[in-house]
């Protein structure tokens, strides 16, 4: 107590404690309609050349593109970023049709995959789906990681309205052998609700059995085709930092 009450008394000048630099780096923030300043812009409004096909990375995204949104192409297959990210912010908005069909998983399901670690749907799912007085399985509804992590509350807007997720994404690290380091995490918002807190990932999705970690690096990031009519707009992601 008395080493305490010395140095507290040493410390005569609030000076002392201020930091001025280094400096954060300026930032302009983000609007309705525009990204931060520091954002990568993965959707213009225009076209979709920031995506790929996930089955062949070599061609174009094939959904379509009309009046400032880009809508999944039934049966064309998933998409994903031409680009690989490490840990990384990310804002996406998407909207369900309003004449939207069908109940349980099968009414509007799509997905968005934080890492895409491989063909067809490899990686970690948030899950898309409509969930406004629709009954299903609340590892699976809307905002979940997928099989995996129930959201705090179910924030869903009705179908044919604009939904935002924004997401903090941190990869996972693995040592030189393979074995995981340090699993992955996920900090969601849906409709800017918290969903999602700082959940630790036990592996990448799997529909069937358990998930598991498998050592990869940066990756790029994947949106579902699950044959529904789901829409997206303003997205965009601003790096954190670089993953192993």
């Amino acid at each position: 107590m008395l080493l305490c009450s010395v140095s507290a008394q040493a410390q005569t000048k609030p000076e002392e404690t201020e930091v001025w630099s280094p400096e954060p780096a300026r930032v302009t923030p983000a609007t309705a309609t525009h990204a931060p300043s520091d954002a990568v812009l993965l959707f213009d409004g225009a076209n979709l050349n920031e995506w790929v096909s996930t089955a062949a990375p070599d061609k174009p995204a094939p959904w379509t593109v009309a009046n400032g949104v880009f809508t999944v192409r039934p049966g064309s297959g998933n998409i994903q970023t031409r680009r690989q990210f490490g840990d990384y912010q990310l804002h996406l908005e998407w909207r369900i049709p309003a004449d939207i069909k069908g109940t349980g998983q099968d009414r509007g399901n799509s997905g968005l995959f934080l890492a895409s670690t491989g063909a067809n749907d490899r990686g970690y799912e948030l899950q898309i789906l409509d969930c406004v007085n629709n009954k299903t399985y609340v590892n699976g509804q809307a905002a979940s990681i997928y099989k995996q992590s129930i959201p705090l509350v179910n924030a869903c807007a009705g179908a044919g309205e604009w939904q935002t997720y924004d997401v903090i994404w941190t990869a996972p690290r693995f040592a030189e052998d393979g074995s995981l380091a340090s699993p992955a995490y996920v900090t969601a918002l849906h409709n800017g609700v918290l969903v999602q807190n700082h959940v630790a990932l036990r592996g990448e999705t799997v529909y069937i059995g358990k998930p598991s970690y498998t050592k990869h690096g940066r990756a790029p990031i994947k949106l579902q085709d699950h044959r529904h009519l789901v829409s997206f707009r303003n997205v965009w992601v601003r790096e954190l930092e670089t993953a192993n």
